[in-house]
């Protein structure tokens, strides 16, 4: 065991992933000589070469492009996009030939790569630099969409993406980089794609979140408990598979359910997850579901970011309605 933060975990399973198999490699602006913008592939340029950690130029399509032509050759490319926003020019290629290969060769090609993106606010950069619009990828057929909220996690399901047969999203947050530390084992392990986690035990509300929102989940959880209500934290971690399951169990056990991320309220993944609750568990609720989310805005300029990212102020409000319900 090693204590790592989120970014060193990531680049502990990265490391992994090159040295176990030569034919892994990573593509990305600068994520070579200077270790990526985030330094989160700091030191695999100097272990493992430039025709394994690539430099590629500012051009998110051809990156893209050119892993899926490694994938379906034989080749395991990890990709890392610098911001969530940055991530569009390269939508055309993920939605059009990434996700659809396996289909579209019945079955006899598929596109075994990673596309790792840092994603969300918190970090004060505003506009491209802090969006969270991952339910666009979800909403994507042919890929899976996850997102780890611990290095623990961060390090066994990058492994178990590398892993996959198919093409795998991997969300990062960025402002829980270097927000926490755990201890994480050095060796290699894997964290099974589309399973969500209990992170926190309660019996009056089932708090649904993932990313950054599992640490504001759980801080209003523990704040709440101060008043008597007994809050469940549920970390999704996959959002493509969602693990319905595990939703549905939660919401049948306290009977209020409340979902918390950060992407803009329509159309997002916090609808997704209340309608599966309102199709599966409706006569088990109590009252109607929550959602907290950001607003349907751009991400704004540092000054005014608290207000349009969830908090302890906004969560907690929504399960005290629910209580009151």
């Amino acid at each position: 065991m090693t204590e790592l933060n989120l970014a060193q975990a990531i680049n502990s399973a990265l490391d992994l992933a090159l040295a176990n198999d030569q034919r892994v490699v990573l593509l990305g602006e600068d994520i070579g000589v200077t270790g990526g913008v985030f330094r989160v592939t700091d030191g695999l340029y100097q272990r493992y070469g430039g025709d394994r950690v690539i430099d590629a130029p500012v051009a998110e399509s051809g990156i893209v492009g050119a892993a899926f032509g490694m994938a379906i050759a034989g080749i395991r490319p990890i990709v890392e996009i610098q911001f969530l926003g940055f991530a569009y020019p390269a939508y055309d290629q993920i939605v059009s030939h990434v996700g659809r290969i396996r289909n579209r060769s019945n079955h006899r090609f598929s596109a075994p790569l990673v596309i790792r993106i840092p994603y969300g606010g918190g970090i004060g950069a505003a506009e491209h630099h802090s969006e969270s619009s991952e339910a666009i990828f979800a909403h994507t057929p042919g890929i899976k969409v996850v997102v780890p909220s611990t290095p623990y996690d961060a390090k066994g399901m990058l492994l178990a993406a590398i892993a996959d047969p198919d093409p795998v999203v991997f969300l990062e947050p960025i402002r829980l980089y270097r927000a926490v530390k755990q201890d994480v084992p050095d060796d290699e392990y894997l964290v099974p794609l589309g399973v969500a986690t209990t992170v926190r035990e309660g019996t009056d509300v089932s708090l649904f979140s993932y990313g950054s929102m599992v640490r504001e989940s759980r801080r209003a959880a523990e704040a709440l408990s101060g008043e008597g209500v007994s809050v469940e934290v549920i970390d999704l971690r996959s959002l493509a598979p969602l693990d319905e399951e595990a939703i549905v169990a939660a919401a049948r056990r306290t009977g209020r359910a409340v979902v918390v991320t950060e992407s803009p309220r329509t159309a997002g993944m916090a609808s997704e997850v209340a309608a599966v609750v309102q199709e599966r568990a409706l006569y088990s609720l109590l009252a109607p579901v929550e959602r907290v989310t950001g607003w349907d805005t751009v991400v704004p300029l540092k000054r005014t970011e608290h207000h349009h990212v969830p908090g302890l102020k906004r969560i907690s409000a929504a399960v005290r309605r629910v209580m009151e319900a």
